[in-house]
């Protein structure tokens, strides 16, 4: 019985090609045969006996897909041809084409001879059309001209070093602690670039740091009015609004409830409750992910029932004019309008500082530490003392919210600064 002999592969063989079929082989080509892949589709091999490995190996040569875009018939014995003459010389051919792709590698590199500028410059041509603002697009690589380009502008990035790095950036590191954070990171995105075009093998600058100073962070606060002048602020800024003006609602909430912005920007119909008394602002919305009780004032559940009288958002409190939610920057904005006093000249108050205001005010009124602390919802950083907190002392925080807020709403004209004003009636202390 004889065996029938391989059909010569064609066009027509090929488009009848259905996945799961049997390899191919190509009698006119020795090794040369096509595995399907998919209906009228394959891969290309080439199968031979390494004169180097003495073992079987097989060559991709590429894929049929019977379009342009593949390797034809033709092309496929062409490639099986030369690499035939190859294992007849004695050499393999799969090891000769990587040592083509590596020389071809290293001849780019060359030719290319890609220093620390122009890998920056490169980088922030392709970074630029994403950007939006042209002047972000100019300061990105005027950084590196400032600060990197005189020690590494003219280097070869594979001859970089880490110390190189840490140098170009010592200068700056402690003097300028802002801009050389910002040149880092560019540099870094500079070698993470140059890392994935094959220019080098690691990102030098992940590890600068290492041989720079430590730094000492600097605690900047923000600026808060000083409790004093809350009085006229409120009635002069606040107190005579529109039926609609969910901004200064906002704030003159947070003022009262010595909330976080977030928290009053987020505050939802459902954490009130029936009588607007009360508000629990849920975990998740929480700084120290725990749930956080806020007896309400008179003049804060007031505020928040009128919002409610006039809603325009089905679950915000204070929904922005788009009936989004409120940004900080828009009760930023408000404040700079207002030019509210701050306690550190040339900066205007925050939405923030007015919970300082409310701590001082406290303070200067004999409420207990442990109250104003729970009213701030602060983290009680002592571990013994935490121990005891099994209580958020709601009931006792209250008369302390309704006295601040009679404060607030109440204009002393004799506050007008800090320097002239009269403290009100001390408060006793609760037990």
């Amino acid at each position: 019985m004889t065996t029938a002999k391989p059909k010569i592969l064609t066009t027509t063989s090929l488009t009848a090609m259905r996945k799961g079929d049997q390899p191919r082989f190509d009698p006119a080509t020795p090794g040369l045969l096509i595995v399907p892949t998919a209906n009228g589709r394959g891969r290309w091999i080439f199968r031979y006996v390494s004169p180097v490995r003495r073992k079987r190996r097989d060559m991709g040569l590429g894929s049929y897909t019977g379009k342009e875009d593949g390797v034809s018939i033709a092309e496929a014995r062409d490639k099986a041809r030369a690499a035939r003459k190859l294992v007849e010389s004695g050499r393999d051919p799969i090891d000769e084409r990587q040592r083509d792709e590596q020389m071809a590698l290293i001849e780019k590199r060359q030719e290319s001879a890609m220093t620390f500028e122009k890998a920056a410059r490169e980088v922030h041509g392709d970074l630029k059309p994403a950007w939006r603002n042209a002047k972000h697009a100019d300061q990105w690589i005027s950084t590196l001209e400032t600060h990197a380009f005189p020690t590494l502008g003219n280097k070869l990035l594979a001859d970089i070093t880490p110390k190189d790095c840490a140098d170009a950036l010592r200068k700056i590191w402690i003097s300028k602690a802002e801009t050389a954070s910002r040149t880092k990171q560019r540099m870094y995105a500079v070698f993470e670039w140059a890392w994935a075009q094959g220019y080098v093998k690691g990102n030098p600058v992940s590890v600068a740091h290492r041989l720079l100073p430590k730094r000492t962070p600097k605690t900047r606060h923000h600026p808060a009015m000083p409790w004093q002048l809350i009085p006229r602020f409120v009635a002069d800024e606040l107190a005579d609004r529109g039926m609609v003006d969910d901004t200064k609602a906002a704030l003159e909430f947070a003022i009262l409830t010595a909330a976080r912005s977030g928290e009053i920007r987020g505050a939802c119909w459902s954490e009130f409750s029936p009588d607007w008394m009360l508000w629990t602002i849920p975990a998740e919305r929480m700084k120290m992910d725990r749930p956080h009780r806020v007896p309400l004032s008179d003049r804060a559940a007031a505020i928040v029932k009128q919002q409610h009288e006039n809603r325009r958002h089905a679950d915000l409190v204070f929904p922005s004019p788009r009936t989004k939610m409120l940004s900080d920057m828009t009760l930023t904005a408000l404040l700079r309008r207002a030019k509210a006093v701050s306690d550190e000249p040339g900066r205007v108050a925050t939405a923030h500082g007015f919970r300082s205001s409310f701590r001082d005010w406290a303070s200067e009124h004999g409420y207990a530490r442990d109250l104003a602390e729970r009213a701030l919802a602060h983290a009680v950083e002592d571990d013994t003392e935490a121990a005891y907190h099994r209580t958020d002392l709601l009931n006792l925080r209250r008369p302390m919210m309704q006295a601040w807020a009679d404060f607030v709403g109440g204009v002393d004209k004799k506050a007008e600064s800090p320097d002239d004003a009269s403290t009100a009636d001390q408060i006793p202390a609760e037990a």
